[in-house]
């Protein structure tokens, strides 16, 4: 990787299955390089996949297979702007149709345990609407989904 920032993720074994499941579903996303053990590790054996160098959605990442020390939480995420319905059901339904979990206000683990907020671009317009009672109407109603619904939010803007 040449970039100078690059995110580390921690996986149990998967980290290849997972840079593969993020290529295929978020655009501007790459599975780079497949990095081998040199040698016997606490959790692995020489030859087996230890890092995966990938892109999520022009974000350079590493997948680490480090084993089951440590476990992904919602103190990280991914936040995915999203343009319109068609997007963010695609992608929602990519993540939780895949062994992934709902979570509450557009937010969803995939299977690995990583968070992701699938997050449609006029929600994040309408929470910053200079008229605060209307961003206060969207902000309740986004308190009451899981999936963002696009339309629910417009109307909750308008009153």
């Amino acid at each position: 990787m040449t970039s100078k920032n690059t995110l580390c993720l921690w996986y149990e074994g998967a980290a290849l299955d997972a840079a593969n499941f993020y290529a295929e579903t978020f655009p501007d996303s790459t599975v780079g390089a497949v990095h081998r053990a040199p040698g016997d590790y606490p959790d692995g054996k020489q030859g087996a996949v230890l890092i995966v160098e990938f892109t999520v959605a022009g974000i350079p990442c590493i997948g680490l297979n480090g084993g089951p020390r440590f476990k992904h939480s919602e103190a990280f995420s991914f936040q995915i702007a999203t343009d319109d319905q068609a997007e963010t059901d695609r992608l929602w339904n990519a993540i939780v149709g895949n062994g992934g979990q709902e979570n509450a206000c557009g937010w969803c683990k995939d299977r690995w345990g990583l968070s992701w907020q699938i997050t449609p671009r006029v929600l994040t317009e309408s929470m910053a609407d200079p008229d605060r009672a209307a961003a206060k109407r969207v902000f309740e109603a986004m308190m009451t989904m899981t999936k963002i619904d696009v339309a629910a939010i417009e109307a909750a803007r308008r009153g």
